[in-house]
Parts: C-alpha cells; structure tokens; sequence
C-alpha cells in the first residue's frame, strides 16, 4: 500500500546514488500477481512507461481504435504516448509488472536498435504471446529483478538497467515475427468477440448463468461502442452479433435438452432467460418445435410425429 502511495505521486522511489551516473532520483517501481490489476488500472494514461508480465489469469487492454484479449504467457508494453485502459476479466492475476519513468531510462536505453523495440514505438504491437521457452527466460530476468528492487544492495538501480536493456533488446527479436502476420483490427475485435462467447459454454451445472447475452454486454466487456463491434462481426462473419449468439445459445439449448435430466426453468435460467416462457418462444421460434417436444424426439427418435 505505502508503495502505491508513492507512485500517485509519480516519484516511483527515490534513491540517490553517490555514484555520479546515478545521481538523478530513481523512479521505478515493480509489482507481483497480486498488485496486477490495480497497478495497471491505476497507471493507465499516466507518464510512465509499464513492462508487464501475465503468467496467468486474463484481461482486455483497450486504446484507441482496438481492443486485445490478454492472456497468460503474455508481454505487455505500454509508454506515456499510448492511451490505454486495462479491464481485468480475472480477480486472481499473476505476473509482475514493471514501472518507470523517463528519468529512470537513460539515453543508452533509447539507442541504436533499442530504438525500435516495442516499448517506444507509439503505433504498433505492443502485446506479445510468448512461447513457452520465451515466457520462461523473461520471467527469469523479471523474477530476478524483482528480488534486486527488493534487498538493499546499493548500485541496484545500475543492476535494474541492465535486466531492463535485456528485456527491451529480447522484445526487438519478437518484432519480425510480428511484421509477417498482421491482423487488421476488425478481424482482431471479430475473434476477440468469438473467444468471449465460446468461453462461455458449455453450462455445466443448473446454477451457471450465461453472463453475456447480447450484443450491447459484449460491447461494454470489449470497451467498445455495439456498432463497432456489429459492424466488424458482419464484415467477418456474415452473420450479425445477435445472429450468432442467438445460434450459440441454441446450440447449448438442444445439447442440454439431450443430454441433461434439468427441467426447462433450470435450462432457460442457466441460459440467461429472466422467464421460462421467454425461452420457450426463443426455442420454438427457431426449430418449430417446442423445448420439451424437441427433449421428447431427441430421447425417443419413434415418437417424431408427436404433435
């Protein structure tokens, strides 16, 4: 908590240095899993350059014109330049995160091609999925860092330079990977909007409740405005938002009707129905079959012609 304290202020910690290259007030900060959210979310459109680590756990980091989904085994780079805000979507985040101010990074930092990395570009990618081997080497270098911020040692700061050269010169390697594959921000928001309506089945219990159910929940989830998102949706899929929830949901609807002995109140609650009717006409509108005549079929292929 003392430490957030600190960073409002922006003046991430102080330490003079008797040595002369280091005899600037240090600003830099870092944080670990539990501190994620908040550091991040706090920090957003602030002056200070971020460096961002997700082991586990997931979130939305929205700017101007896109919205990525973050997951774990991610690298995150923010500078004072990118407007952004982050959404977590986990309450249980592991990572560590990096925090520093221009002060902090001296001119070797910013030389040569250091000056192409990910972390001063202001258009660009600034989120990176790692490999596994990747993931491991910089959540070393970080995991060390954070035990040097931590103890006493007194050209620390000389130290915390050097693993932050490291990782900056690690992230120039990542940039032609990422020049061969570049995603256009309609099919980027598209399979965001996928991924959050597919990581909402299968129900499981009657207790779950669908979460997002329309178009508008989805938006809001992505931090965009829905006709953004509808129109991005149809170019890509042919299909409106509303169109493929509602198929989505039917799906669910008949796999639970098959295969589950839940009455259609626990059905249409779990599917996100304020009224059983309202999911009886949903149903029937789109098979012509009421939900406990398509249950009755499905269990017992003979009696199709029921009435």
């Amino acid at each position: 908590m003392e430490d957030k304290k600190k960073m409002k202020g922006l003046k991430i910690r102080s330490n003079i240095s008797s040595n002369k290259e280091n005899s600037i007030p240090e600003t830099f900060a870092m944080f670990k899993d539990s501190d994620y959210n908040g550091i991040i979310s706090s920090f957003a459109n602030d002056h200070i350059y971020k460096i961002c680590l997700l082991k586990s756990g997931e979130g939305i980091i929205a700017y101007d014109d896109k919205s990525i989904l973050v997951k774990g085994n991610s690298l995150v780079f923010t500078n004072p330049s990118t407007v952004h805000s982050w959404k977590p979507l986990d309450t249980n985040i592991k990572g560590f995160t990096c925090l520093f101010t221009e002060e902090f990074v001296n001119h070797h930092l910013r030389s040569n091609s250091l000056s192409r990395s990910l972390l001063f570009q202001v258009n660009g990618n600034h989120v990176v999925t790692l490999d596994h081997k990747s993931f491991e080497h910089i959540y070393r270098i970080l995991e060390q860092m954070y035990k040097e911020w931590q103890s006493s040692y007194s050209a620390k700061f000389e130290l915390l330079r050097s693993y932050l050269q490291v990782i900056i010169h690690e992230s120039v390697k990542f940039l032609p990977i990422l020049s061969h594959s570049p995603q256009n921000y309609k099919v980027r928001l598209t399979d965001l909007f996928m991924e959050l309506l597919e990581n909402q089945f299968p129900i499981d219990t009657p207790q779950q409740r669908l979460k997002l159910k329309n178009a508008y929940e989805f938006a809001t989830r992505l931090a965009i405005h829905t006709n953004h998102l509808n129109r991005a949706v149809k170019e890509r899929m042919g299909n409106t938002t509303s169109q493929i929830i509602s198929e989505r949901i039917l799906k669910e609807a008949e796999n639970l009707l098959r295969c589950t002995d839940w009455n259609i109140s626990e059905i249409a609650h779990a599917l996100g129905f304020g009224h059983t009717s309202n999911f009886n006409i949903f149903f029937k509108k789109r098979t012509g079959q009421a939900p406990t005549v398509f249950r009755k079929i499905a269990n017992n292929p003979s009696s199709s012609n029921y009435g």
